[in-house]
């Protein structure tokens, strides 16, 4: 097995928590079965979402503050490499992610070594709010003009990153933003390109019994500071041709051994923009 190869023992998650007293207790006992070290950074909550983790074996990193997901990733993912992780899996604590896909995204992380693999809302769409569809449509494209490549669903909280991604310094970019940042600065710097694994949406509906809380993420108010951000970044970065010509070389990479939204393809050489 190669000294790189990806599972349990190597790969920390990450979960930033924000009043999750609903969800947390179930996401974070999910993530132990699939992984044996679980950190939850709580960023200032004020309901029980610590109380809910008292007698779990996690690694709880607390803010006195409201600092943002950015600054509750950025502080998980230096505690996660302190640890030795080579890799950290990132889940939001609401339960709209599904521990169970866990081994899906490590599977395809060995199977694309370096690569940031994404959680894609792709199954049971017809689910997914239409408003947080076209915004997620929206945000991909605008993600694209970023990193010079088509991403399958660039919003979805639950990732993998590389031990080398996860230690990028310098990642401007707060709350959301931070997220859609840290793709295009590891396409810049290190060249990384992103895989999608196919998940299922998961939101209250008329189709689950399951309750989820109000969502953090405002579409019209996070996708501005998002698209706004990437703009002015491209903008300045320069190239808007070549970028758009590299855009259209390079769509979405989507790890779907199913065969049903694609397959699992070799690693490809991304034509880069400049």
């Amino acid at each position: 097995m190669p000294a790189s190869h990806l599972d349990r023992h190597t790969v920390a998650v990450v979960i930033p928590a924000l009043n999750e007293a609903l969800r947390i207790r179930g996401v974070v006992e999910g993530a132990l079965l699939e992984c044996d070290r679980v950190i939850v950074v709580d960023d200032g909550s004020d309901d029980d979402t610590v109380a809910q983790l008292a007698d779990l074996p996690v690694t709880l990193l607390r803010h006195a503050r409201r600092m943002g997901k950015g600054a509750s990733l950025r502080d998980g993912f230096r505690e996660a490499l302190r640890l030795g992780a080579r890799a950290v899996l990132s889940m939001d604590g609401d339960g709209q992610h599904a521990a169970s896909d866990i081994p899906r995204l490590l599977a395809a992380a060995n199977r694309h070594p370096g690569c940031v693999v994404i959680g894609a809302r792709l199954r049971k769409r017809s689910q997914q709010p239409l408003y947080r569809r076209l915004a997620n449509e929206f945000g991909d494209w605008g993600i694209a003009w970023g990193t010079g490549y088509q991403v399958a669903d660039s919003q979805s909280g639950q990732r993998l990153y590389p031990a080398a991604v996860a230690a990028l310094d310098d990642v401007p970019g707060e709350d959301f933003v931070f997220e859609a940042q840290i793709l295009i600065s590891a396409s810049r710097r290190l060249g990384t390109r992103c895989v999608s694994v196919p998940i299922e949406s998961r939101y209250k509906s008329v189709h689950s019994g399951e309750q989820f809380r109000a969502s953090h993420f405002r579409p019209l108010r996070d996708l501005w500071r998002i698209t706004s951000h990437i703009v002015l970044q491209a903008v300045r970065h320069g190239g808007l041709v070549a970028v758009h010509r590299s855009i259209r070389a390079n769509p979405p990479l989507v790890d779907d051994p199913s065969g049903e939204f694609g397959n699992a393809l070799p690693q490809p050489q991304m034509q880069r923009a400049g």
